[in-house]
């Protein structure tokens, strides 16, 4: 190899891909609605490498538990619930929500160490939680999820869908602070963008416009969306909730969007997304149903647009950044405070920092982009 092809070779970005971890992060993770889990039934959840069973007790109480009998390996998922218990399909091992074995009805006594895991669970504002920690401790009072709908209103019942992604879940964390994406994948133009990381929790502020040259409205009946405003955080690893205001001409539209996901393995997760609308004088009962049906197509969209990058992108250990891509390397040093242990938390991944990126040359760069487009779909419709 020549000396110039060497330092060429030199001056090229190489990616790190890294290898994706094997310890699932420490948090609440949200595993559905409530209603779809007190049927009467257990239901089976591949989560964190393992298979758990979830069903609730005669109260009505949520109970999760490891999925496999301690007995002789049946699949309580199957089984049916017995009073509080669920029963293994098996041999009728009887097993309750705080993991010992209430009963085997062929048998004189239970043996004495009859116990399987049983994993803490909390329910809130109708959604399922389940915490996980690799060194089995419980969550310190302020890991908390905060207030997710204002109760000074009335809402409507979540909209609520789940996908199935074949790769690592930090790909979508990576999307707290990726403003360009949003026009060049979701078709909006952030005008406002901003993060902030403090403790448990990552903020993303947003104003955004929508784009004209792809999203049209030629039907004057139906209200134009004009753009959102938005503030979304995390809290902790897996569990955003998003105050996010839709503009139309005519009104506007409070409503909470819900997008969260727990790990299957480490290269497979479980992405959930809901939506909930607040019920204003401009926004009625019969308008607000109506919106909401509308804006989970219109989200889902997105989601599957995003589903569809990760799943042909690499993983990519070192990014190469401009300035207008945001704090990707920051974003990822508070997240990697989930992954370690606890006594390995250090103070540069929960002190609070503080990110606002300048949008005007995105902006202006965008806006310039889409009146060419207009002009020459205009150009297109003139000639046909």
């Amino acid at each position: 190899m020549s000396m110039s092809a060497s330092t060429e070779l030199d001056e090229i970005r190489i990616i790190e891909q890294g290898v994706p971890p094997t310890r699932f992060a420490r948090g609440w993770h949200c595993l559905g609605l409530a209603r779809d889990y007190k049927d009467g039934k257990p239901h089976s959840v591949e989560a964190f490498g393992t298979k758990l069973v979830v069903f609730a007790d005669s109260m009505g109480d949520i109970k999760i538990l490891d999925a496999y009998c301690r007995h002789m390996g049946g699949d309580l998922s199957q089984g049916v619930i017995k009073g509080d218990a669920v029963a293994c399909p098996f041999h009728d091992w009887r097993w309750d929500g705080n993991g010992k074995c209430a009963d085997i009805p062929y048998a004189r006594r239970v043996p004495p160490l009859a116990r399987t895991r049983r994993w803490l669970a909390m329910e809130k504002d109708e959604l399922i939680f389940v915490w996980h920690d690799p060194e089995g401790n419980p969550p310190a009072p302020d890991v908390t999820i905060s207030e997710i709908r204002t109760p000074d209103a009335e809402w409507t019942e979540w909209e609520w869908k789940a996908l199935e992604i074949d790769t690592n879940c930090r790909e979508i964390i990576d999307n707290v602070v990726d403003m360009a994406h949003f026009y060049y994948v979701h078709y909006g133009m952030p005008t406002y963008f901003k993060n902030v990381f403090e403790g448990h929790v990552a903020i993303q502020e947003q104003r955004g416009e929508s784009r004209e040259d792809v999203v049209k409205w030629d039907d004057p009946e139906i209200p134009r969306l004009l753009g959102n405003r938005s503030v979304a955080a995390y809290h902790g690893p897996s569990f955003m909730t998003d105050d996010l205001v839709y503009i139309y001409d005519r009104y506007e539209v409070e409503s909470m969007l819900i997008n969260c996901h727990y790990p299957v393995g480490p290269d497979k997760f479980v992405l959930m997304y809901g939506i909930s609308i607040k019920k204003t004088e401009q926004v009625p009962a019969e308008i607000a149903e109506q919106l909401m049906e509308a804006m989970i197509g219109y989200i889902g969209i997105g989601f599957e647009q995003d589903a569809e990058i990760w799943k042909n992108k690499t993983r990519i250990e070192n990014p190469l950044l401009c300035e207008e891509d945001g704090p990707v390397y920051q974003l990822r040093r508070w997240y990697e405070q989930f992954c370690v242990d606890v006594a390995d938390v250090t103070p540069e991944m929960v002190q609070r920092s503080e990110f606002e990126l300048d949008t005007s040359r995105p902006v202006e760069a965008w806006k310039a982009e889409v009146a060419a487009n207009l002009a020459r779909q205009a150009g297109e419709e003139e000639r046909v």
